[in-house]
């Protein structure tokens, strides 16, 4: 599932509300008999200019897929670390393919550099990321998968609108509502986009009169790069940058949080492997994926692109890095990071931290940004330094 649906859909809440609200008056907004419910989003969709024979053909033969529910309620957690999930996803194979695609497909990627400014690396990151370059999309059919997940009942303020937008692209003749299949959520494409951001954000980069981000590499190189200039991609700046850190620093202040420029950090003692120190006046984090003594990163303004991608800090942090890759940098220094927790050691810290007082959420033996917050709180305390990367160190300590 490529985007986190806290924050990408937060605009679907508001049209579901302002456009359905009337609807919800006489017709479930979830739940109940599946017939009463299509017809509830029939009339609801009617009310946004599609006509009734498009809402009839779309949603003919609809039913709820037992299988979509099963991945909705089993949704795996994200247990890697960064050095394995990186050394997956950014391998050689895909970055080779990754070079062969922009050099095959350089006038529609320069195309995206010039309209939107965004790289062409950028975006053929995000492409082999979610699908590899387009030969792994999902088998689920989407209508179906966005009729299951709005009539039940766990979130259809999320995934309503999307229906509705599904509904709108069948009008278009951009999507066989028996035929088109993505994501189990109901992401379709090459770079697995949600209906709502395909019909905001779409462009017909082969000139065919119609959006394809299935079978149309232009049309979803060229969707993505106005989608990721919408989440506030500045042409010309960076996003990532690999560097080394000094063994002692303040490392309190390192992760996610704002307050420092690059230019601090070089200050500090942190240095680019490139050299290039021309970027100083941005806002800039320092990352240790692995704590102080594994790979280490200064994130720029553009690295929030990737969070509103997909808020995973890991996976978040392997794309960029395979951008800079495709771009001509080289691998990171994988340096000798401390071993990390098993599952059931981190559950015996989060619970320690809890009891502590902080606020690291659920207890999951996941390594997130609460529990990563937390860490470094009790590393300072403890006169440790505070890179928010848990140990056996930590953990007997406390």
């Amino acid at each position: 599932m490529r985007q986190n649906l806290t924050t990408t859909l937060a605009a679907g809440l508001a049209a579901f509300l302002l456009a359905g609200g009337a609807q919800a008056q006489t017709a479930p907004a979830c739940g109940g008999d599946l017939a009463t419910f299509l017809e509830g989003v029939k009339a609801e969709v009617q009310t946004l200019g599609v006509s009734a024979e498009v809402a009839d053909r779309a949603l003919a033969g609809a039913a709820i897929d037992q299988k979509v529910l099963s991945r909705d309620r089993a949704q795996g957690v994200f247990r890697q670390t960064f050095l394995e999930f990186s050394k997956r996803t950014v391998s050689q194979a895909r970055l080779d393919i990754g070079r062969k695609k922009l050099k095959d497909l350089a006038p529609v990627f320069a195309r995206a550099e010039q309209e939107f400014g965004v790289p062409g690396q950028v975006i053929a990151a995000f492409w082999a990321m979610e699908t590899d370059f387009g030969a792994v999309q999902g088998d689920f059919n989407t209508r179906n998968a966005l009729v299951t997940l709005s009539h039940d009942c766990r979130r259809p303020e999320i995934f309503r609108p999307q229906l509705l937008a599904a509904i709108e692209m069948v009008g278009h003749g951009d999507l066989d509502p028996n035929g088109t299949t993505g994501a189990w959520a109901g992401e379709i494409g090459q770079v697995q986009m949600l209906p709502r951001d395909i019909i905001a954000y779409g462009v017909d980069g082969d000139g065919d009169g119609h959006i394809d981000v299935k079978k149309s590499s232009p049309d979803a190189i060229l969707t993505a790069a106005k989608f990721i200039q919408h989440l506030g991609f500045v042409k010309g700046q960076p996003w990532i940058q690999e560097v080394s850190v000094p063994d002692v620093m303040p490392f309190e202040k390192t992760g996610l949080q704002p307050g420092m420029k690059a230019a601090d950090w070089f200050a500090l003692g942190v240095k680019p492997r490139d050299g290039d120190t021309s970027f100083g006046n941005l806002e800039a984090s320092l990352v240790l994926p692995q704590g102080r003594k594994g790979p280490a990163f200064i994130t720029y303004p553009n690295f929030n692109v990737y969070l509103e991608w997909n808020q995973s800090f890991i996976y978040t942090t392997s794309a960029a890095y395979f951008a800079t890759r495709l771009a001509g940098a080289p691998p990171y220094e994988r340096g000798n990071p401390e071993e990390g927790l098993s599952d059931e050691a981190m559950k015996q810290l989060q619970t320690k931290l809890q009891a502590r007082g902080h606020d690291i959420g659920k207890i999951d033996g996941i390594l997130g940004s609460g529990t990563r917050a937390a860490i470094q709180k009790e590393q300072l305390r403890l006169g440790m330094p505070a890179d928010g990367w848990a140990t056996q160190a930590l953990l007997a300590a406390l």
